[in-house]
């Protein structure tokens, strides 16, 4: 059958269907922490609450993060072309700015960009994402609009433990791994090492408004390292210490006026660079049968450089103290208490700003009988844009031991960002942080470990952060051509319905997204959001052979042109020869599908892989 056949009336009639019929894969009782801060069962949360496990990470054929939230969670993205280019997350139609991303509990990105560097984390050191898709600035504070990405790095294993990966693509495309991980006594460690690059294609199509283009290959390099370490003291007692170090250089299409004459130039070889550093020093302790306490100092860093002959200089550093305390009373549930110092600094070319924030948080989760119920309140105190208090309340109740009704309100906000604010020529100080209120419904259905969910929502935002002309700016000459304001409201509202099903040695799982999301004051859909968006894969297992395929379907999308709707099918397999090596291929885009993630630039082309992979302990 050619590809043509995937338009998206049979996409979303595959995926309905197959939903109705059938059900999710994951457990009523997996255990997840970003949903209240504390390891809790998904059961008890009203929260949604989406995990990728490091088996569905390791089968994924997903070159990057960003690809793989995107299949697995439901997410949509916008990126300046292929897995190295600059993207951005967007859940249930929320912008990248508007998303928190924790890495082992560090919140990183950039507080001067105002948006998490998803492109810069590589899937080799990844052993688990959470993703909470709906507002939870009322558990993370600043940004989580539309939700938050989890990461949690590899952990220590039982034993001694390796592994190592080598796999090679079209393009010049190969990526190397190697790590190991063990306990002994009162010592835990894993630690890993990682490569990708990809020599690519050219970032821009021929034909770009500005000029840029340019029919160079530009591809991505990205070197990261990361390591934990543990000691236990005593029972119930833990120190650890995580660091996350990444480095990407992409190769972009751009111009620069560079002195003397400042004629337009876009032959050089333009690259962007990014640094991102997560380092993390915390202790957890058991105070008494059921009270826990958690300690934590943590830095995150991330720089960029970007340009040739003219390089541009983004620096922030994010210093971040916690203490916490969890009392799972029992009857009346768990309560969890928390007070937070943010202290953010900004370097850059052109300005230096530094900001501090003070937060308390307090959340109740618990449950009685067939009730459950989850409450959080927390208040931020901002050197920049002053106390915000944001809160959210629902709670779910189990119909039958299959069926399960939930419900969620909440608000949210998202801070201006250092550029908002400080930006010669273009911020404006006293910016106020953008507001959104939301509420969502949902109902789910497990039963023998299988599972369907149905969440629909809607999330009204105020105070939108742009750019503006005119009377929007001060009255100033610096401001002639412009500054950034807020500009407008917007309407976040769609439904997310979702399944899978094992049956033999076979699995299936289909995701149906459908959004709404416009400027109240326009009308206008909001830039680079489709209207739906649909996945659906197959996987089939027999002894130590493996193979599947899965399907993505991308609706049109507005952007500075209209972006026409894309269908990509993903092809993989695996054949494990002997105890611990397995040899993996796969075929991405395998239709060779013209991809435009936004305007003018170009989406990866169809490319083979060849890996071969070992995990194994003593």
């Amino acid at each position: 059958m050619s590809m043509s056949c995937f338009d998206r009336r049979t996409v979303v009639a595959v995926a309905c269907s197959f939903v109705a019929a059938t059900a999710a894969a994951q457990s009523s009782e997996t255990i997840v922490v970003t949903g209240s801060r504390e390891p809790l069962a998904v059961s008890r949360l009203a929260a949604d609450v989406v995990v990728i496990d490091g088996d569905t990470l390791r089968a994924s054929g997903a070159t990057s993060l960003a690809d793989l939230l995107r299949e697995q969670a439901g997410v949509q993205l916008s990126r300046s072309g292929g897995p190295g280019g600059a993207t951005s997350v967007m859940i249930r139609g929320a912008s990248g700015s508007q998303t928190v991303v924790l890495v082992d509990g560090v919140r990183i990105g950039s507080a001067t960009l105002a948006d998490p560097s998803v492109q810069a984390l590589p899937l080799a050191q990844i052993e688990r994402v959470e993703v909470l898709r709906g507002p939870g600035s009322s558990l993370y504070g600043a940004d989580a609009v539309g939700g938050v990405i989890n990461i949690v790095t590899r952990r220590a294993d039982a034993g001694l433990r390796f592994d190592a990966a080598a796999a090679f693509g079209g393009r010049g495309a190969r990526e190397l791994s190697a790590g190991a991980s063990g306990s002994f006594g009162a010592w835990d460690f894993a630690a890993s090492l990682a490569r990708q690059h990809d020599d690519g294609d050219s970032a821009l199509r021929p034909g770009d408004p500005y000029g840029n283009y340019n029919a160079d290959d530009d591809g991505y390099t990205r070197d990261s390292g990361q390591a934990r370490i543990g000691f236990t003291p005593a029972p119930g007692h833990r120190i650890g210490l995580s660091l996350l170090r990444s480095r990407l250089e992409t190769q972009i299409d751009s111009t620069e006026y560079a002195p003397p004459n400042y004629a337009p130039d876009n032959t050089p070889d333009f690259r962007d660079q990014l640094d991102v550093d997560a380092t993390a020093l915390d202790w957890r302790g058991t105070l008494a049968p059921g009270l826990v306490a958690t300690l934590r100092v943590d830095r995150a860093v991330d720089e960029s450089r970007s340009g040739e002959a003219v390089v541009y200089r983004y620096r922030t550093t994010r210093d971040h103290a916690l203490a916490q305390l969890a009392w799972e009373t029992g009857v009346a549930g768990q309560i969890v208490a928390a007070v937070e110092r943010l202290e953010e600094d900004a370097k850059t070319d052109s300005y230096r700003g530094d900001r501090d924030t003070d937060s308390a948080v307090l959340s109740w989760t618990g449950s009685a009988g067939r009730y459950s119920w989850q409450a959080d309140l927390r208040r931020d105190d901002s050197s920049d844009y002053g106390a915000q208090t944001t809160g959210r309340l629902g709670g779910s109740f189990a119909l039958t031991p299959a069926w399960r009704l939930r419900a969620l309100a909440g608000n949210s906000f998202r801070a201006p960002s250092f550029n908002d604010l400080l930006y010669p020529g273009y911020g404006v100080p006293g910016i106020k942080p953008e507001r959104g209120r939301s509420v969502e419904f949902g109902v789910e259905w497990a039963a023998d470990g299988d599972r369907a969910a149905l969440t629909v929502f809607r999330n009204r935002l105020k105070n939108l952060i742009g750019p503006a002309k005119g009377s929007l700016c001060p009255d100033d000459p610096l401001y002639a051509f412009g500054c950034v304001a807020n500009t407008s409201r917007a309407r976040l509202q769609g439904a997310t319905l979702s399944g899978a099903k094992a049956l033999g040695d076979w699995s299936l799982r289909a995701q149906v997204d459908f959004l709404d999301a416009k400027n109240e004051d326009t009308g206008a859909r909001l830039t680079r959001r489709a209207a739906h968006q649909e996945t659906l894969g197959l996987d089939w297992r027999h002894g130590v052979w493996n193979a599947g395929a899965s399907v993505l379907h991308v609706g049109a999308r507005p952007d500075s042109r209209e972006l026409g709707a894309e269908t990509t099918l993903d092809l993989k397999a695996g054949w494990r020869f002997a105890k611990g090596w397995t040899l993996e291929s796969r075929l991405l885009n395998a239709t060779d599908e013209n991809l435009e993630p936004s305007a003018y630039y170009r989406g990866p082309a169809r490319q083979f892989w060849l890996g071969l992979r070992y995990e194994g302990g003593v």
